[in-house]
């Protein structure tokens, strides 16, 4: 993956226009806070398929996601990728208990994050105990989506694993973009094979049988849910 940035914008003056600051993580921050936040951090812009950051480099930022999807993976010893997650705008991403990034981030598609030098970031929220239960409480649903993907993992047919996929990716954009049975998947659908532990010939083969038994329309970009009470059904069983 490349990793060179397309743009960096100079920090500050952009917290009043994010649009994703009601469910990210300076949420909690009154207008005062809000001010001197913004100035800790910078909005950088990735092309698609651009590196955000790499699995085992030192953690010196975190990042807040603004605009895109990534996708975060581990390389497995003999070399295959497993992807542990897609991120979706409003996670927050890079903090862990060691110095170094458990897992890599690419960019889908355009992706534009506000990137936070670590140690100024840490100075912030010392003495500010709202911002870390605010970040405590997006660690905490990080940790259930980990667990809902052992989960998936753990499923005995590929039905299951793309029913379950579909509508949970559709349930975590319901936030961004309200109800819907139309699901887009900006995702490749290697990147889906990767995330259930299944092969990209499986999964095109899922996705076309559901669509022949009428559970799904296969569109450009994404699915339609044809008969969602179908889907749910095979994410139940």
């Amino acid at each position: 993956m490349r990793a060179s940035v397309t743009t960096i914008e100079p920090n500050g003056h952009f917290c009043s226009d994010c649009a994703v600051r009601g469910f990210a993580v300076c949420a909690s921050l009154d207008p005062e806070e809000l001010r001197e936040f913004e100035h800790l951090g910078r909005r950088v812009h990735f092309a698609a398929g651009e590196t955000v950051f790499s699995e085992e480099d030192i953690t010196t930022s975190f990042y807040n996601l603004l605009e895109g999807v990534m996708r975060l993976y581990k390389l497995l010893p003999d070399g295959r990728r497993q992807i542990v997650g897609f991120a979706l705008p409003g996670d927050f991403l890079g903090m862990n208990i060691s110095d170094r990034h458990n897992f890599s981030a690419d960019a889908i598609g355009a992706v534009t994050v506000c990137q936070f030098a670590k140690a100024p970031f840490g100075r912030f929220i010392e003495d500010r105990p709202h911002l870390l239960r605010r970040i405590n409480e997006l660690a905490i649903r990080e940790l259930g989506q980990a667990r809902d993907h052992m989960v998936l993992l753990g499923r005995r047919s590929a039905d299951e694993k793309v029913a379950t996929f579909l509508l949970g990716w559709r349930e975590r954009l319901f936030s961004l973009k309200g109800s819907s049975n139309t699901v887009p998947l900006p995702m490749s659908r290697q990147d889906i094979a990767d995330y259930l532990g299944l092969t990209i010939e499986t999964v095109s083969r899922t996705f076309t049988k559901l669509e022949r038994h009428g559970a799904i329309e296969i569109l450009h970009g994404g699915i339609s849910l044809r008969d969602p009470a179908r889907v749910e059904a095979l994410a139940a069983a």
